[in-house]
This record gives structure tokens, sequence and C-alpha cells, in this order.
């Protein structure tokens, strides 16, 4: 999980890249950083997709059958 300090740390590098630039540890450092910021997104996005409900206006469900089978397997859905 990225904290708070981290992505202070990759806007800090981010901001000295442009002006004066980075050094290779400095380069490093901001690419495992941005690494671990994109899986976190990607990770917190996968989560809310996999959890939307699809209805329609009738209000039946009519969630795909690969959603809803994946859905139960993480325990966020009672019944397939």
């Amino acid at each position: 999980m990225v904290t708070p300090q981290d992505i202070e740390r990759i806007n800090a590098l981010a901001r000295k890249k442009k002006s004066v630039g980075l050094t290779k540890a400095e380069m490093l450092e901001q690419a495992e950083l941005r690494k671990a910021y994109i899986s976190g997104v990607k990770s917190s996005l996968r989560h809310h997709v996999e959890s939307i409900k699809v209805v329609d206006p009738k209000g039946n469900d009519i969630t795909p059958e690969k959603a809803r089978k994946a859905q139960f397997e993480k325990g966020l859905r009672d019944t397939l």
C-alpha cells in the first residue's frame, strides 16, 4: 500500500527531475515508487469493478455470469 509520504516522494522526485535531473539511485527509487503506486491503483480499481452489480430498469440482476462467479468466490455475493 502506498502511503501519503510515498506519494509526496513521487511528486518531489518528479519536480526535481524537471528542474535539475535525477541521479541513477533516484531514478530507481522513482521507478519503484511509481510501480507500487500503479499496482495499488489497479488493485483498487479491480476491487471496485468486481463488486459492481448490474440491474435492468425492472430491478432484475443482470450481472454477467463471469462477474457473478468472481464475486461469489471472493465472498462479495451469497449466491451465484
